[in-house]
Parts: structure tokens; C-alpha cells; sequence
């Protein structure tokens, strides 16, 4: 089984606008910073994912033997959009799944990453947020990538599994506290900072 992951990025101005009143703007892109960070090693340490790639303006200062795709600005679903046409369509041999991971997750691991990028073939993996209602990481197989229609956003855990049952796709859920425990609000501020080691 050969995966890809596939993860969208902010500028930093622009990330994490709703922490703005717990945060100054240096340290929400020092946040920013520090949980990008962590979410690619984990990818990279995952023994399941074969190659890391960043979707955005910019690498925020990761290495650039890190491939970024361009982010054409119209949103995140089509941003992903685009960038899974790109990968399907470039010169590597295309994987056998695709791993959309969020960056804002600091306390995923690679073997929470591994059970996403292990999902039977034709099964769509989503893991939910800790409410049950967004969507932090989608894993789907590549053969229905181009047909899938990404729903990241409002309600997205429910209409992503309504995608899958329009493409007859089976759906494993992945329960799991790194992959819930994304940082949207200033609530979420304590876990981040204990998890990644920051004041």
C-alpha cells in the first residue's frame, strides 16, 4: 500500500484568526509554526505514507525538499481539488491513497496516521473532530480521488459521508484523541501548548 499525504496551510496572517483574542499575531504564527511542524513529522514517521506534501503559499520555513503545490485562492475544497488533479497528473507513478491531514493537530502521532492510511481499499477513512461535526484528516483511494467532492467546513463530517455513500464507498471512522483534538478556539489553546512544549 503506497499513501500520500496531502496538507493545506494558511499564511500565517491569515491562520487562526479566532485564536486572535487569546493570542498576539506573533504568537499565532508561532502556534501555527509549531504545529505544522509537528503534523509533517508525524506524516514522515508514518511507516504507512510514502511522500509529504504541503498545499499553500508557502513552506512557513520547512525544508524544501517538502513538495508545495500551489494554492489557486479560490478556497480550501478547491484547493485540494486542484492539488490532487496536480499529483494525479505529475510525473511520479500515482499512490494507491491519499491522505488529506489538517495541520493544526498537535498531539497526532504517526501510528494514528498509519491506522487513516491503512484503510481497506475502496473504504474512505474520515476521522472526526472531537464534536463529531468537522472532518480533521480524510483518507480515500486514489482510483475515486478525482471524483470525490470535498466538503471541508460547516457540518463536513456529515456531508463527507454522504459523499462516500453517493460513490458507494465504505466509511471507517477513526476515534482517536490526536486526530480529534484539533486548535480552532482559545479553549484548545492548554492541550496545543502542553502537547507541543510552548507557553
Amino acid at each position: 500500500m503506497t499513501c500520500w499525504a496531502v496538507i493545506p496551510i494558511k499564511s500565517t496572517g491569515a491562520a487562526k484568526s479566532r485564536l486572535a483574542g487569546a493570542l498576539d499575531p506573533d504568537e499565532r504564527e508561532s502556534l501555527v509554526g509549531a504545529m505544522l511542524e509537528h503534523v509533517v513529522a508525524a506524516a514522515q514517521g508514518a511507516s504507512q505514507v510514502t511522500r509529504t506534501v504541503l498545499v499553500g503559499p508557502s513552506r512557513l520555513g520547512l525544508p524544501e525538499t517538502i513538495a508545495l503545490l500551489a494554492d489557486p485562492g479560490r478556497g480550501l475544497n478547491t484547493a485540494i481539488k486542484a492539488a490532487v488533479a496536480q499529483l494525479l497528473d505529475g510525473e511520479q507513478a500515482p499512490p494507491e491513497r491519499l491522505l488529506i491531514l489538517f495541520a493544526d493537530l498537535p498531539e497526532v502521532t504517526s501510528s494514528e496516521i498509519d491506522l487513516l492510511a491503512a484503510a481497506p481499499t475502496d473504504t474512505v477513512a474520515i476521522a472526526p473532530d472531537r464534536h463529531e461535526i468537522g472532518t480533521n484528516a480524510l483518507s480515500l483511494p486514489v482510483s475515486t480521488a478525482r471524483r470525490f467532492r470535498f466538503a471541508f467546513g460547516e457540518d463536513s463530517f456529515a456531508r463527507h459521508k454522504a459523499e462516500c455513500e453517493r460513490l458507494g464507498l465504505a466509511v471507517e471512522v477513526i476515534l482517536s484523541r490526536g486526530l480529534e483534538r484539533d486548535v480552532d478556539e482559545p479553549a484548545d489553546l492548554p492541550d496545543a501548548r502542553a502537547a507541543l512544549g510552548i507557553d
